[in-house]
């Protein structure tokens, strides 16, 4: 559904918030947070742009929600579509078709360090839903499902292999992982999501065209 071509760091600088899009922890992310506050272009510390009308807020966020999950202009459009068809909270149905992507799932699991690299494992064969293998990265995730890697060489891949090493390991209520293998075991609440986007702004973006 589209990936991010542009540099990584400067697509979290335009938005002014970290995206996500850097490994946790690595010197790459390190000189992001510090570069944070540093719009593309300018060599110091800049104030914002003017102010920003309704609209420019709601594009801002809808762009900042469209990089955190690379996806493609059409293919959150089609998620908003297939949310405002639900009953209930356009919101809410949105934020679960976000999060309830495979390679999304994969990586709260943490069993890949980014999206990105979460992306790569499926597309390229290493994961299995229960028992079967799955190299589609946008497969929505069900409640009870198992996902592990399906060969032992995946856990030796440097970046996996490291991230199924951390300690004190923090998921989401709706999951939990043991060793190499991952679960759903609950509802994702609107509430506990944590990416710094205001999806009402989105929804409003998408419901005036």
């Amino acid at each position: 559904m589209g990936r991010l071509l542009k540099s990584k760091n400067k697509l979290a600088r335009r938005e002014g918030v970290d995206l996500s899009l850097k490994t946790f922890g690595t010197k790459s992310h390190a000189s992001l947070l510090r570069r944070l506050t540093i719009i593309p272009g300018k060599k110091t510390v800049t104030k914002r742009m003017r102010k920003l009308s309704d609209f420019g807020k709601q594009l801002r966020e809808k762009q900042k929600l469209k990089r955190i999950y690379g996806l493609s202009e059409k293919g959150l459009n089609r998620y908003f579509k297939k949310a405002i068809k639900s009953k209930g909270n356009t919101v809410e149905h949105l934020v679960k078709l976000l999060e309830y992507r495979l390679d999304n799932v994969l990586y709260r699991l943490r069993m890949a360090p980014t999206r990105a690299s979460a992306r790569q494992l499926v597309t390229h064969g290493h994961v299995e839903i229960n028992g079967r293998k799955m190299n589609i990265p946008s497969q929505q995730i069900q409640k009870n499902d198992k996902i592990k890697f399906n060969n032992v060489k995946t856990e030796e891949i440097p970046y996996v292999k490291a991230i199924l090493e951390e300690k004190n390991l923090q998921l989401p209520n709706w999951l939990k992982r043991s060793k190499n293998l991952g679960q759903v075991v609950g509802d994702l609440k609107v509430e506990e999501y944590v990416e710094p986007v205001n999806m009402s702004l989105v929804v409003e973006f998408y419901s005036k065209l």
